[in-house]
């Protein structure tokens, strides 16, 4: 029973990523009778797990820092808080092969932890002792972080200059921007910083880096991501009176508002669209949007993620939890420990190599890969020289997230559209946030405030708990 017919308001969202499943116990909460179609077999979107022999895989290695207050939210909203591990302060190792640390060719390994002082005076000596980079680079990149914490990330001319542009006029050098920018930048924007809008790196710096001073401590799912994304909303939803349909395709929105759901009508009192950007423009009708074909030169950047199963621990990093660590001048970017979630018992170890901006690596053969990043283990693991590999594959997310380069934030649309019934979420809408986690989760509770405000405005008292 829809609204009109005096019941509770009806809507429905299309795609049960994490913005559709937010946006959905977002307007639970409100009174508010959401049903998610999801045209695959299960709900989370880009972050899923699945078997392989007798191990629960994720298909990439998430993470959230603690600044992620509305991913954090939806976790507490599923009682989920203890199905994640943070750091209690920011502390990464960070890597270098031998004779890859630039003129520090002894310097291997770095350590970058933050004291406890207040941002962004919390992280300066982390920078100030940073091993694998010169005395002189040092001092330049703590310059250089006080200079980026004056930028404003909202100003537009920010998204027209790419990060690694910046970098090298105010002083930061090849190895400097490799060893250190990189290291950050390319996680967080899935983008070599050549490649990235200075507004969206300079929003990520400042608010994760330089802002407060427990802002970047980082936290990893202690559980596999299709319980965590999947099956935990999923038990939520539906036992608050939401619905859930899977390989429930939608190939039409008309007014009304409806839909066509696998060939067959459906109707609701407002459409959520919460599918990635190139669905979204086939889907959404002109009227709505009649610049969507400008949302297709968002692009998408892949990442590729790395796993390999050895029979003895290799990776051990003292005092961390969660244990992982970073590389810089190796094809390695940042391997975590995934043993206890896959659920791999007897004395090996499970590790993940999470490559962003994986242009180079996402159509290579993958005995290639195996060839190349077990190799460079070894280097960075010499423990790995002596334990056996019992498993090794790869999965890969071609369209992991859209191409966050100079002039992609004026190409990404708000939530709301001409439609006043019809709205978009996801992490590539206007959201303030790169495309993450975080991201996400935002636009999904954007998009459902502006359906409570549009269901007040056409069924006034009819939508309960407002």
């Amino acid at each position: 029973m829809s609204a009109r017919d005096g019941g509770p308001a009806e809507v429905a969202i299309v795609g049960g990523g994490l913005a559709g499943v937010t946006a959905a116990l977002a307007l639970q909460e409100a009174g508010v009778r959401p049903t998610i179609y999801e045209a695959r077999p299960r709900l989370g979107g880009a972050t899923h797990s699945f078997s392989r022999d007798g191990l629960t895989v994720d298909n990439g290695q998430h993470i959230f820092l603690k600044c992620c207050s509305a991913y954090r939210g939806l976790l507490a909203r599923l009682d989920a808080l203890d199905n994640v591990r943070v750091q209690h302060r920011f502390d990464v190792r960070v890597l270098a092969p031998d004779g890859r640390a630039g003129r520090l060719r002894a310097a291997s390994t770095a350590r970058l932890r933050r004291v406890r002082a207040p941002g962004p005076l919390h992280l300066l000596p982390a920078l100030a002792g940073y091993r694998l980079l010169a005395p002189s680079d040092r001092l330049r990149a703590v310059g250089a972080a006080l200079a980026l914490d004056r930028l404003d990330p909202a100003d537009p001319s920010l998204d027209r200059i790419s990060m690694g542009t910046w970098l090298a006029e105010h002083g930061q050098g090849p190895w400097a921007r490799e060893a250190l920018w990189e290291l950050f930048v390319t996680a967080a924007l899935n983008a070599r910083l050549d490649g990235a809008a200075l507004g969206s790196a300079a929003f990520v710096c400042r608010t994760a880096l330089l802002g407060r001073a427990d802002a970047a401590d980082i936290g990893v799912p202690a559980v596999p991501l299709g319980d965590l994304h999947g099956t935990l909303p999923a038990a939520r939803i539906e036992r608050d009176g939401g619905r859930i349909h899977l390989n429930a395709k939608v190939t039409g929105i008309d007014a009304g508002p409806k839909l066509v759901v696998n060939g067959s009508p459906a109707g609701a009192d407002a459409v959520v669209v919460a599918v990635p950007h190139r669905a979204a423009a086939a889907l959404v009708p002109e009227e709505a949007a009649p610049d969507r074909a400008r949302w297709g030169g968002l692009g998408s950047s892949p990442i590729v993620n790395v796993h390999v199963v050895y029979d003895r621990p290799v990776l051990r990093v003292d005092g961390a939890d969660p244990p992982f660590a970073a590389a810089v001048g190796s094809p390695v970017q940042w391997v975590f420990d995934r043993t206890g979630v896959s659920g791999l018992t007897g004395g090996g170890q499970y590790l993940a190599v999470s490559v962003s901006a994986a242009d180079r690596w996402i159509g290579a053969p993958t005995a290639e890969l195996r060839a190349v990043y077990l190799a460079e283990l070894e280097r960075l693991f010499p423990a790995a020289r002596r334990a056996r590999v019992t498993d090794f594959f790869v999965t890969r997310e071609r369209h992991a997230t859209f191409r966050q380069s100079p002039g992609s934030g004026a190409l990404r649309p708000a939530s709301a559209t001409r439609l006043p019934w019809l709205f978009l979420a996801g992490a590539w809408t206007d959201t303030g946030w790169p495309d993450t986690m975080e991201g996400a989760v935002r636009s999904g509770l954007t998009a459902a405030r502006l359906v409570r405000r549009h269901l007040d405005r056409t069924a006034p008292g009819e939508v309960s708990g407002r």
